[in-house]
């Protein structure tokens, strides 16, 4: 039962976002929606709510769809009220007070504590708010469900209650996500759209075999296009050999010939397309100095505790060597991001006395934090560059403009910058360090797909050394050879994340 009819639909802000774009949404569907950051998905689940009205085609509902909306961002004016009321008040005023029990079915089947549910969103975590976000919209029972970028702010047991809750529901409602979590992607949706400035394809499958068809496509594209010009080229060569015999002989089949062939090769010019290129969001690039230790940091049993002191887990011994790539997982409040802090300081300051943890003197640290703190949101990308590091004005604008930055946006505050720019300021930055060891806490945060696999290929081609965390699983088993795991107390290695993903998931 078809539900929404999207035909030829564009929207031109400045450039494209898409154009041409038709797409049927059927009960049952589970629809991926990909792109790079700022190439339109939230305008485009914003024209299928009719928030935005498109610059060109039609998008047509069955009479009497309800659209539920997840969007990105928590509403300012919820952040005081507590998290069961926020559910509750999106419930029209006679539902709210004589069917306040859907708001219990919704957090129960969202597992949200009872001691969270009376606390006000402003003192929750970006995961628990965005928690509150899909009870309010699925309270309201919608017919169609849209989510922007769903997995933001959660972490790995999140993301699974969440992949759960959406496997969960009934099947004949249908649901778009657009996300730049590839393994979240695989395990919820059966169709993907990959949106484009021109023809957007769709795929009847989740996102990693929809790539490969893709790819396939694209190379095919580009197979054709080769072909015709190649083609149209031989085409030109042969009227242009007639051309000239015919000037020499006088031979009017000849000239007449020769129009044909041209007319020919133009006829295939004009209809040849090349093949998709991606325009780039910006590089990522990395560096490795090198070193000739083969022994970059040793913890000798090293105790990781809370600000008051509470013990979270001993290290026991353990060695980063150069080219280790080690991923520390663990349970969320299990001690990861302390342990990457501890690094941190005993690296940058060995005299402060961090004992257990000794860092070779020919270690230098190329540090990356989920909220990129070290960017001053007052500062400005050349700003940063030319401060930190000695390239000079015009070297430090080119690198900008090759990291994804235009002129006039080199100038603006970096607060300013959409969280994927910044992420590639951020790059920028660790690679002009150039650093031989990586230290990297939720580095795919605010990258998109393309930038998380250039994160993946810089760090590989590299041999670059770095511990990390993160909650990117596709992420994870492309990147890591080694895995340390956080559990009773202790930090242990173990073969591969797997078995730790599927207890999370389990």
């Amino acid at each position: 039962m078809t539900l929404i009819n999207i035909r030829n639909l564009g929207v031109t802000l400045g450039n494209p976002l898409f154009s041409k774009l038709n797409l049927v949404v059927n009960a049952g569907d589970r629809i991926g929606l990909v792109a790079a950051n700022g190439r339109g998905k939230s305008t485009l689940l914003a024209c299928i709510t009719g928030a935005l009205e498109p610059s060109a085609g039609e998008i047509t509902k069955a009479r009497g769809l309800t659209i539920g909306h997840v969007a990105q961002n928590v509403p300012a004016a919820l952040f005081d009220t507590p998290f069961y009321d926020a559910v509750l008040q999106a419930l029209p005023a006679d539902q709210a007070d004589s069917e306040s029990w859907r708001v219990d079915v919704v957090l129960e089947s969202l597992e949200v504590p009872e001691a969270m549910r009376g606390r006000p969103l402003k003192h929750l975590s970006g995961g628990w708010q965005r928690l509150a976000m899909f009870a309010r919209t699925w309270v309201t029972e919608p017919d169609v469900l849209l989510l922007d970028e769903p997995t933001n702010h959660l972490d790995l047991e999140k993301i699974a209650q969440l992949e759960g809750w959406l496997n969960g529901l009934p099947r004949d409602v249908p649901v778009i996500l657009s996300s730049h979590d590839r393994a979240f992607l695989d395990a919820t949706t059966n169709r993907t759209l990959f949106l484009r400035p021109e023809l957007s394809p769709v795929f009847a499958l989740s996102y990693t075999r929809a790539r490969a068809a893709l790819d396939e496509a694209d190379a095919s594209e580009a197979r054709r296009y080769e072909r015709d010009m190649k083609t149209a080229e031989q085409l030109r060569k042969q009227a242009a050999k007639l051309n000239n015999i015919g000037i020499n002989s006088g031979s009017d089949l000849l000239v007449v010939k020769t129009k044909q062939l041209k007319q020919r090769a133009e006829k295939l010019e004009d209809a040849a397309k090349p093949a998709h290129l991606e325009r780039s969001a910006g590089a990522i690039r990395l560096s490795n100095r090198g070193t000739h230790a083969k022994v970059l940091v040793t913890l000798e049993d090293a105790a990781v505790t809370t600000p008051d002191g509470t013990l979270l887990f001993k290290t026991g011994r353990q060695f980063i060597c150069q080219g280790d790539r080690i991923v520390l997982i663990g349970l969320n409040g299990a001690g990861k991001s302390r342990l990457v802090s501890m690094l941190k300081q005993a690296i940058e300051r060995p005299e402060a006395g961090q004992d257990n943890i000794k860092a070779t003197p020919s270690l230098v640290l190329g540090y990356g934090d989920q909220a990129l703190a070290d960017l001053a949101d007052t500062d400005t990308p050349i700003g940063t560059i030319i401060r930190r590091f000695d390239v000079g004005d015009q070297r430090a604008r080119a690198l900008l403009a090759g990291a994804g930055m235009a002129i006039d946006m080199q100038a603006k505050p970096i607060g300013q910058l959409s969280g994927g720019q910044k992420a590639r300021l951020g790059m920028l930055v660790l690679r002009l360090t150039e650093p031989n060891f990586y230290l990297l806490d939720e580095p795919t945060n605010h990258l998109d797909i393309e930038g998380q696999e250039a994160l993946e290929s810089e760090l590989m081609a590299h041999e670059a050394s770095c511990l990390l965390v993160s909650h990117d699983r596709s992420f994870v088993r492309a990147v890591g050879n080694r895995f340390w795991l956080i559990e009773k107390k202790k930090l242990v290695e173990v073969e591969s994340p797997e078995g730790f993903f599927a207890s999370v998931a389990g």
